[in-house]
């Protein structure tokens, strides 16, 4: 008996595989519909169904761990939950279908929080009140246009002055990653990026294109941001006053073993929180750069000096190269390439004198390893992953595991793949990935860049994207963290200024909305 049932067992098993995957295709297919159908009716049917199967997805690969054992024992607690999250959807929808600039807002103060979610003996930082947002503003858009007759006002909204390469771009690295899923070693984590990041931003970028950006909305959502970075500054400081993390036991260990503390405010990682307090202080520093009244100068100076602050005290290397990324972008905006390259080139010479004059202060005479923590070898092993399978890697979500059978390691520090997103697309994804990774980087730039210097709204945002892209280069998460899809969508949606423009004084509207 037992060995007949085990054919149909493993017969059962592999069906089970193979609707998962089909699954995270069709939903990557559906984000790719949100993206660029021209039709709203056939978009809000995409956004609609992505809520529906992405839920579908999670809940099976889940069901019979013990993250779900609270809920398998107690029917009525999971009913509640349940009917407790569609009324807080149906509340936000109304409320975004009544007032569509208020998604904007709320996806400002939803951004940056991680919930951490404790089940089973394992905990996991899920961005829920985002996710929230991202579906109830789904609501609020498809439902009124379903209920539309079919025919009237089934046009596109998006700007006329906008490209459709980026939508195709995004849209088709969506799809590759999970198609490359099918083939994966550790396809658990390709379904969750798909399902917990993919997806769903894929959805936040198309809401938030078709929301009428004017200089009022983008003063009041930098307003959000920057009340927020203040707060999160304040609880830095009480952490760092207190030498008391208030989570994430890997830092709070660090932090017991090394000479310097490190705080992380109310994110899970200071490298995160770093590289939100370098977008906000960008964003002021460019109202600072083109504004011409001296209350402005005057607050964005002293919220600047507190942000800084609150920065240094992250530590983060990674988000401090960012932020000098970030304002060489800016320089070269506001007063020219040339100027800018000559500052930086400053720097540069400058920080060579420190390292001829005291490399130990820099950590010149320690191994790339020791200076990297540990940084180094990830990277090398990510070369050596992408070298052995240069055409279609790993498959999607497979550094981790293929970097430990490799070098025969359980280190957790692979978890957070190479540190590199070049290095970590090229080992799971393979040259295609890679192309089309630099491809979407390239034209992501140049379209935000373009117009940007009489506007200083796309001057923030250009110099925010090119901050994060390189943050990612010492780090992680590129189209995982959804500053990334929020700031192509804003990008994207602003109209670049006409030519015209660059004699007069960019953002006064902007700097006066936002103080």
């Amino acid at each position: 008996m037992d060995a007949a049932r085990t054919p149909m067992i493993a017969a059962v098993s592999t069906l089970g595989d193979l609707a998962q995957t089909g699954g995270v295709v069709v939903a990557a297919l559906l984000a790719a519909v949100v993206l660029l159908a021209r039709s709203d009716r056939a978009r809000s049917a995409a956004m609609l169904a992505a809520l529906v199967l992405t839920p579908v997805l999670l809940v099976a690969s889940i069901w019979s761990t013990p993250q779900l054992q609270a809920l398998r024992d107690r029917p009525l607690l999971a009913l509640g939950a349940a009917g407790a999250g569609l009324l807080a959807l149906a509340v936000g929808a109304y409320a975004f279908h009544r007032a569509p600039q208020l998604l904007v807002l709320a996806a400002a103060v939803a951004l940056p929080f991680r919930v951490p979610i404790e089940s089973g003996g394992e905990t996991a930082n899920l961005l829920l009140p985002l996710y929230l947002v991202i579906a109830a503003g789904a609501l609020a858009y498809a439902i009124p246009r379903l209920r539309a007759v079919p025919g009237l006002d089934d046009d596109d909204e998006q700007p006329a002055h906008r490209s459709r390469l980026l939508e195709w771009l995004l849209a088709a690295t969506v799809v590759l990653y999970a198609a490359q899923a099918a083939y994966s070693s550790d396809f658990d984590k390709a379904l969750s990026q798909v399902i917990f990041f993919y997806v769903p931003f894929a959805l936040l970028f198309a809401l938030l294109t078709r929301v009428e950006w004017t200089p009022r909305l983008a003063g009041r959502t930098l307003v959000v941001l920057v009340v927020l970075a203040v707060a999160f500054v304040g609880i830095g400081f009480v952490e760092f006053a207190r030498r008391e993390l208030l989570w994430n036991p890997k830092v709070i260990s660090s932090n017991q073993f090394e000479s310097y503390f490190r705080v992380n405010s109310l994110f899970f990682d200071p490298n995160i929180y770093g590289r939100f307090l370098a977008t906000v202080m960008l964003s002021l520093a460019a109202v600072l750069l083109w504004s011409r009244r001296a209350l402005v100068a005057v607050g964005c100076a002293v919220t600047l000096a507190l942000l800084w602050a609150g920065l240094v005290m992250t530590l983060s290397q990674s988000s401090f190269t960012a932020l000098l990324a970030g304002l060489a972008v800016l320089g070269a905006l506001r007063w020219g390439a040339k100027r800018a390259a000559l500052v930086v080139g400053a720097f540069a010479l400058a920080g060579a004198v420190v390292v001829l004059a005291a490399p130990g202060t820099v950590g010149v005479d320690q191994s790339a390893d020791q200076v990297t923590s540990g940084r180094s070898t990830l990277v090398a092993g990510g070369l050596d992953l992408a070298r052995e399978r240069p055409l279609t890697g790993w498959g999607a979500g497979a550094f981790r595991r293929e970097y430990r059978r490799q070098e025969k390691t359980s280190d957790a520090r692979a978890s957070a793949a190479s540190h590199t997103i070049p290095i970590t697309v090229a080992a799971e994804q393979g040259i295609v990935g890679l192309a089309l990774y630099l491809a979407l980087v390239i034209v992501a730039i140049g379209g935000l860049v373009r117009g940007a210097r009489a506007s200083i709204a796309r001057a923030a945002v250009a110099a925010a994207f090119v901050a994060l892209v390189v943050h990612t280069l010492l780090y992680a998460a590129f189209l995982e963290d959804p500053l990334a899809w929020a700031l192509l969508a804003v990008g994207a949606a602003l109209r670049p200024a006409p030519p015209e423009a660059h004699a007069q004084e960019p953002g006064a509207e902007l700097a006066t909305a936002a103080l």
